[in-house]
Formats: C-alpha cells, sequence, structure tokens
C-alpha cells in the first residue's frame, strides 16, 4: 500500500467511523466504538512494543525477539508477516511438548507442512492405549495450535502399530481464531488452573476441576491427572498407594502404570482413564477436561 492508497483507506475508516456514530441503536451503536477503541488500543500496544524491541539489542536477533513477544506475534500472523517460517515454528512447538510425550511412552516427528496442513508421525502413544493417544493428540494439537494458528489441519501417521484401526488419525485444528468447545466437551478445551494443588508423596489425591472429578500424582517431578474411579472395581482411588510409577488400587489390589497412560499391569485389557494435563515453567497448569469423553 502507498502512501496515496493509506490516505483513501484512512478516510474510508473516518466514514465508517461516522455511520458507526449515527446508529439508531444505542447498544449496537455502543458496543460498535467500544469494539474500534480495544482494536485501536491493541494495535497501539503493539506498535509500542515493536518500537521497544526495534531499539533494544538481541542477542538471538530481532526476529525473534518479535517472535517471542505474543502480541506482537499474533498481530503478525494475523497479516502474514510472521518473521520465523511456519515449520520452524511448528518444529519448536513440538519440541517443546516432546518432554511431556516422552512421559507418556511416546514421541512425535514432524514429517511436513505445507498448504496448512502439519504431517506428524506419533511413536510409542501407550501401547496401544485409545486414552492416551489421546492424550498425545490434544497436547500436539495445543503446542501447533499456539505456535502456528495459522495450520488448519494435522495428519498423525502411526499410532500404535498393534491397533488394528485405521494407521492415519486426522488431528483437527482449530481456526486461528481460537479453540471451540465448553469444559467437558468430547473435542478436549483446555481449563487452566493457576497451580497443581499440593500433593501427598507417594499418594493419589483427589480434586475438582470445573466441577469435573480427577485424580492427581506425581512421578518423579512429573503431574499427571487421572479420572478417579478403579476401572476394575469402581472404587475411588483417591488416597491410593504409589510405588514409584505403580498406582496400586485400595478396593481390589490392582497395580496400574501411572506413567503409560493409566494401563492396567495386572489385568491389560484394563486401564485408567487419563485426562491430559500441561505444567509450565511458571507454575501454571492446563487439563483437557473433555478429552476422555466416550
Amino acid at each position: 500500500m502507498d502512501d496515496r492508497a493509506a490516505r483513501e483507506q484512512v478516510a474510508r475508516v473516518e466514514a465508517l467511523l461516522e455511520e458507526v456514530e449515527s446508529l439508531p441503536d444505542a447498544d449496537a451503536r455502543e458496543t460498535a466504538t467500544e469494539l474500534v477503541g480495544a482494536v485501536v488500543e491493541l494495535y497501539g500496544e503493539g506498535l509500542d512494543r515493536v518500537l521497544s524491541l526495534a531499539t533494544s539489542d538481541h542477542p538471538g536477533g530481532l526476529d525473534q525477539a518479535l517472535a517471542g513477544d505474543e502480541l506482537v506475534s499474533h498481530l503478525l500472523l494475523l497479516h502474514g508477516l510472521h518473521p520465523v517460517p511456519v515449520q520452524l515454528r511448528v518444529e519448536g512447538a513440538l519440541d517443546e511438548v516432546r518432554p511431556y510425550l516422552d512421559s507418556h511412552g511416546g514421541n512425535v516427528e514432524l514429517l511436513g507442512v505445507g498448504d496448512g496442513v502439519a504431517g506428524v508421525r506419533l511413536e510409542g502413544s501407550g501401547s496401544g492405549c485409545p486414552p492416551s493417544t489421546m492424550t498425545l493428540k490434544l497436547a500436539i494439537e495445543e503446542a501447533i495450535h499456539k505456535a502456528a494458528p495459522e495450520i488448519e489441519a494435522g495428519e498423525a501417521e502411526g499410532v500404535a502399530d498393534e491397533d488394528p484401526g485405521p494407521q492415519l488419525l486426522q488431528i483437527e485444528m482449530q481456526p486461528a481464531g481460537g479453540r471451540s468447545g465448553e469444559p467437558g466437551a468430547v473435542n478436549g478445551s483446555w481449563t487452566e488452573l493457576p497451580a497443581l494443588p499440593e500433593l501427598v508423596p507417594q499418594h493419589a489425591s483427589r480434586t475438582e476441576v470445573s466441577g469435573q472429578p480427577l485424580l492427581l500424582l506425581e512421578v518423579d517431578g512429573t503431574p499427571y491427572a487421572y479420572r478417579p474411579d478403579c476401572p476394575a472395581c469402581g472404587s475411588s482411588l483417591d488416597g491410593a498407594s504409589l510405588h514409584g510409577a505403580e498406582l496400586e488400587c485400595p478396593g481390589c489390589g490392582k497395580r496400574f502404570d501411572a506413567r503409560r497412560a493409566g494401563r492396567c499391569l495386572d489385568s491389560p485389557a484394563l486401564h485408567l482413564e487419563p485426562v491430559p494435563l500441561l505444567a509450565a515453567d511458571d507454575g501454571a497448569v492446563k487439563v483437557a477436561l473433555g478429552a476422555t469423553a466416550a
């Protein structure tokens, strides 16, 4: 856009604002005016941050500094101006989530990015346990969506080699405008907690998040979340003993592997219902409450 086109666009904006101010519906007029003000304020803050970053020294360069600022990064993405290529952003997102995937016995490899689709290959995924596959799926979705919201879909290959079902899992990504779904929805929306409740060492603890019961435990510093009922006897696992990574039901004595999506060590057909949990370095925690819906 040259200077002349920019002046014409400014005049058009001013004309549209006059139309907004003359709307007969007072509520609609107030809402539209508030919306315009919020957008202008947001872009003003973005410009202020860009100027601040541009006049400062950055070890990784200005591109990395702009990409590292959440607001600036989103504004650049909105206009197709992000300085870091989408493939590098997806690779970085998967690197960040790999430790979490590893804690559930899985890994992920990026096959390529093109035409709004990210192709990944899942490895491990809890020895074919469907809830564990959902755990990995949601973790990968969240990471990719945050780093590259312009990605419209992901194709995940190699989900549990021993699974007799299809070997291609379609991972649907939400539009760049945000994630849909209420807590508890089948698509697994994320609910953020300020921090994990204090956990009793070598024991599982029951808590509630958004009215839904969860079982929380920690193995070697890594937190895990499950539904709180034993799949063998139906009794509550609240207070159940944890021996290393083995969780023992106080009702029937069945043992479950807390690291591997809660699969039963005594009866392979049984498993706990894992709830995806992401813990950030700043102590914030997210759980996908709807991830284990049937």
